[in-house]
């Protein structure tokens, strides 16, 4: 069953700035978070993009593991589709400089 899609007709809508669409990504992230911190990982919600794009940075042993390519598709993305039906994909990204 797919989600409608929440944009207005103008295109004035910017997932990442949408409330509501990143508290239920949070709460999918909250989810798995335990599982990777076992391993001493985590993950951060860095954005989502125009085109529903979930952008992560990868934390501790998540940012230098073989398996966090694995991890991602098949873990992070599945389970985020699954909660949120609009995002399309999950991106490892890097953290911005501040």
């Amino acid at each position: 069953m797919n989600t409608p899609d929440p944009r207005p007709p103008d295109d004035s809508y910017r997932p990442g700035e949408d409330a509501e669409l990143r508290r239920r990504v949070e709460e999918a992230l909250d989810m798995l978070r335990p599982y990777l911190m076992t391993d001493g990982g985590s993950v951060r919600l860095l954005d989502i993009t125009p085109d529903y794009v979930v952008e992560l940075e990868l934390l501790g042993a998540c940012g230098t593991c073989p398996m966090s390519t694995m991890t991602l598709r098949a873990g992070i993305e599945q389970t985020l589709k699954r909660v949120v039906p609009q995002i399309t994909r999950v991106e490892a990204v890097n953290a911005p400089a501040y």
